[in-house]
Parts: C-alpha cells; sequence; structure tokens
C-alpha cells in the first residue's frame, strides 16, 4: 500500500509543472531529517545500502523490507560538438517488499540539445521489479532478475513514445575477496518507437578502499539489431558518509565511432525505514 500511494505522488509530480528545483530541496531536506535521527533506531545487524549506481551494472541486491531508497543522480553527456544532453535530476526509488522482492520506480527530467533545437522534460516513467534469484554458493553468483516497462503517456508532451517500452536485465555478482568483487549484466531494451530490442550488457569490478571509499573500472555497452554496436567504459567512487548514506562521482568516454564523447555524473542515495 505505501509503494503504491508513492508511486501515485512521484507520478503526479513528474505530470505538473513543480519546479523541480524545489522538489529536489525537498527531498534533500527529508533525508537530512532522517540522517540525523534515524541513529536511534538503525538496526547494527543490517548492512550498509547498496545502490544500483553510479556504475551501469545493477547490483543483485534488494532493499531491505519495508525500505524507502531513493538514488539521485545529474549527469551530462557529450555526444559530439554539436550535441549533448543533461538529466537533472534522474530518481530510482526503490522499496523493499522482502527479503527477495523490491518495487521500482525511474523517473528523469532530461534536456537535449543540439544544432538545431533543444528538447527537455519528463521521460517516460518507469515502473518495474527486482527479484533474487539465486544467493552465492561456489561458483554461481548471487543473481537476480530486474525487469521495467516505460509508459509512453506517463512524460511530457514531446518525449512520449508510440509504444509501451519493456526492459530487463539478468545481474549477477560474485565476492573475489573481502575487498574486490566482480559484476556483469546481460538484458534487452526497447526504445518505445520500434520493435526490434537493443542487447545490454556490463561487466564491473568494484574495489573497497576502505569501509567508507568504494571505486570501480567497467565495460559496457548497447548492441542494436541494425545499427552498429556501442562500447563504451566508466568509472567511479563512491563516499559512504552513514550507512544508510552515500554520495557517489563517476565518468566515463566512449570506444566505438558512433558512442558519445563521455560524460560525468554526481549522485546522493539514502534509504529509511517506514
Amino acid at each position: 500500500m505505501y509503494a503504491f500511494y508513492l508511486i501515485r505522488v512521484i507520478i503526479f509530480l513528474a505530470l505538473t509543472k513543480f519546479n523541480l528545483v524545489s522538489i529536489m530541496k525537498r527531498l534533500y531536506g527529508i533525508a537530512l531529517f532522517f540522517l540525523f535521527f534515524q541513529n536511534i533506531t538503525f538496526a547494527q545487524d543490517l548492512p550498509s545500502i547498496q545502490t544500483d549506481r553510479p556504475d551501469q551494472t545493477e547490483c543483485p541486491f534488494i532493499t531491505p523490507r519495508h525500505y524507502f531508497q531513493f538514488e539521485n543522480g545529474f549527469s551530462y553527456e557529450q555526444n559530439n560538438q554539436n550535441s549533448n544532453s543533461f538529466v537533472a535530476p534522474t530518481v530510482l526509488t526503490r522499496f523493499g517488499i522482502n527479503d527477495h522482492f523490491e518495487l521500482r520506480l525511474i523517473t528523469e527530467y532530461a534536456i537535449d540539445k543540439n544544432e538545431l533545437e533543444k528538447t527537455k522534460g519528463i521521460n517516460p516513467v518507469l515502473i518495474g521489479f527486482k527479484t533474487q534469484l539465486f544467493e552465492e554458493k561456489g561458483l554461481i553468483p548471487t543473481t537476480s532478475f530486474i525487469g521495467h516497462i516505460g509508459i509512453p503517456n506517463l512524460a511530457s508532451k514531446d518525449l512520449k513514445t508510440i509504444y509501451y517500452a519493456p526492459e530487463f536485465r539478468f545481474t549477477m555478482q560474485h565476492t573475489i575477496s573481502e575487498k574486490q568483487s566482480l559484476s556483469y549484466n546481460i538484458g534487452s531494451e526497447w526504445n518505445g518507437e520500434t520493435a526490434e530490442p537493443m542487447l545490454i550488457y556490463t561487466l564491473t569490478s568494484g574495489y573497497s578502499f576502505t569501509e567508507k571509499i568504494g571505486g570501480y573500472l567497467e565495460l559496457y555497452g548497447f548492441v542494436p539489431q541494425i545499427e552498429k554496436p556501442d562500447h563504451r567504459f566508466d568509472a567511479g567512487l563512491t563516499y559512504l558518509f552513514h550507512p544508510n548514506h552515500q554520495l557517489d562521482i563517476s565518468g566515463g568516454f566512449g570506444l566505438s565511432k558512433n558512442s558519445p564523447n563521455y560524460y560525468l555524473s554526481l549522485g546522493y542515495s539514502f534509504r529509511f525505514k517506514i
């Protein structure tokens, strides 16, 4: 029931003309409230926050039961000398139903600019879930399945799509050592404009430098049916300044001729129990 009302609120905000800066200020105000007061009730045996950002590889871990988790990011992408895009912000909302299942909602406000035009607005809202399939045992990695569907009409007028846009991926992770992990995803997505799916792959190695600072290196890409593949590389750092709060910074560049030149991203994630 809580997740249902959250989805309604976020969709309402996405489709109205509320000032996004004001919305984010309120969101961060809520986060600061929980940061100062949740130490009293924080369960010491609960693992620290596990996020699906800043890398492109989604983690297989489920948001704890009855926790809301908000993963917020701002990114700038330089496609070429005459084209760029700015996402401010992207918000992934996660709600833990039980130890094996979570609900997910993705909203993005994007600004795309080239020589001829400038387009801005809410991209189609994505609604989905994540479910854990296997726990790590020997050669079997921790494995989960993520599924979303983009809703054509839950978007700004200029960004609505013709069709519903599904996407899915299997996300897996191996523990290499106490400090290092190896993760990878495989899946497909549709853009809502054509019937052709696009293969997605990711491969990342994460490393914990300290209990609070982590980093990663990643190779990922998109393989459409007709056009040429788009391969990319990125890296980033995370700073866990509280078990329920994390900052991140990342950046990457394209490896293919049709890839964007580079991108930069900043993010802040937090969670709280209802």
